[in-house]
């Protein structure tokens, strides 16, 4: 999978066909559309036939990721349902490790995923997704995401939030921590993402710790409802303005620094 370097990447996750096409008119201002089923759980699984009809509503130039669920600890379920997810038109395979416990247990889950997805299609991205808020539902530490990922072959390591009850990324993983998270994933040759209730306040922070994926849905929808919103297009551009902005001034401090 080839990457821009140096930028920072936004990716949109609508929860239906009908909000795809509202996608489709801010194509411009986004890179990655993200299929999800917010009802099933913050990385909760859609249906594979609407994969498929996302990937025929956006552009071809335009990847289409897909969560495969808040997964169990059941390695050889979860290598199906990631394959599913890639047969369906995904090239960008997100799996949420819920209920692992352990280190090893995520990494037994994701080499599963990885062989069944890059037998099928060896330039997909998979990417080996915790959550900031790991303590309140006994998952993995997060802290331990990337090297889950490096150990397993994926493509990237990324921290969302389990639970959408307000809270943020931020309020449970702080800006130095995520920065470390980020450090590490850096280290192993991943690609660090982050989501997790991301509003616009954040992008000052999540653009100088070297973040390249921010994942959001609630920001961009009526209201900065996740769930009874729907995303609009004037929304996403406003966002990937500001997110635009943050980029510039940090490169311009870099520059100015250096």
């Amino acid at each position: 999978m080839r990457w821009k370097e140096a930028t920072l990447l936004l990716l949109i996750s609508p929860d239906s066909v009908e909000e795809a096409l509202d996608c489709a008119k801010a194509a411009e201002h986004l890179d990655i559309v993200d299929v999800k089923k917010p009802d099933e759980g913050s990385l909760g699984a859609n249906f594979p036939w609407v994969i498929r009809q996302i990937r025929d509503a956006v552009p071809a130039d335009k990847p289409v990721s897909a969560t495969v669920g808040d997964v169990p600890y059941k390695p050889g379920t979860v290598a199906q349902a990631a394959l599913g997810a890639a047969v369906s038109g995904a090239t960008y395979i997100k799996v949420g490790l819920y209920g692992c416990t352990t280190p090893e247990q995520a990494i037994d889950v994701m080499r599963g995923v990885v062989r069944a997805v890059k037998d099928y299609q060896p330039d997909a991205f998979v990417v080996a997704s915790g959550y900031a808020d790991a303590h309140r539902i006994g998952c993995v530490n997060p802290l331990a995401l990337p090297d889950i990922a490096r150990r397993s072959g994926c493509d990237a390591a990324m921290l969302d939030t389990a639970i959408k009850d307000g809270t943020r990324l931020f309020d449970h993983v702080p800006p130095d921590l995520c920065a470390e998270f980020v450090r590490q994933a850096h280290e192993a040759g991943l690609r660090a993402a982050l989501a997790g209730s991301v509003k616009a306040a954040d992008l000052g922070a999540l653009t100088r710790i070297g973040t390249d994926i921010v994942g959001v849905r609630g920001a961009v929808c009526e209201g900065g409802d996740r769930d009874k919103g729907r995303i609009k297009p004037q929304l996403v551009a406003a966002f990937r303005a500001e997110m635009d902005r943050h980029v510039q001034e940090h490169a311009a401090s870099v520059a100015t620094a250096g």
